[in-house]
């Protein structure tokens, strides 16, 4: 079982979702941490998460939670064996204190502040 981690920074690259067969597809964002050596490191979104990249731009501050995945790949032709590593992203958050951009549902919820809506709906 694969243990989740977090890391955070600013999104510096969002790229385009790329379908890689009919039934696979991903989408890489690049974050760079803000430490004194700072890191680009790629995430992987896959599947039904590349969606999730479309509420974020880049300049923001985030937090992405991750998973690390590794694979044994085997060269047909020379019998090589080879090990490749992946840092698949499966949630993304604004860091706390961010109002650059709040995620559309969060505005729609904050702009709507009358007595009125202390009714139920039904």
């Amino acid at each position: 079982m694969s243990e989740s981690y977090k890391f955070s920074g600013t999104v510096k690259v969002i790229k385009d979702t790329v379908d890689v067969t009919d039934k696979f597809k991903k989408r890489d964002i690049v974050i760079c941490d803000n430490s004194q050596y700072p890191q680009d490191v790629t995430f992987q979104f896959v599947q039904d998460k590349c969606g999730i990249l479309d509420n974020y731009k880049e300049g923001q501050d985030v937090e992405v939670s991750f998973n690390l995945r590794g694979r044994e790949w085997a060269d047909k032709k020379s019998g090589e064996i080879k090990y490749f590593n992946t840092i698949e992203g499966w949630r993304i958050e604004l860091v706390s204190g961010d109002a650059k951009e709040m995620p559309k549902k969060e505005k729609a919820e904050s702009s709507t502040d009358t007595e009125e809506d202390d009714e139920l709906p039904f």
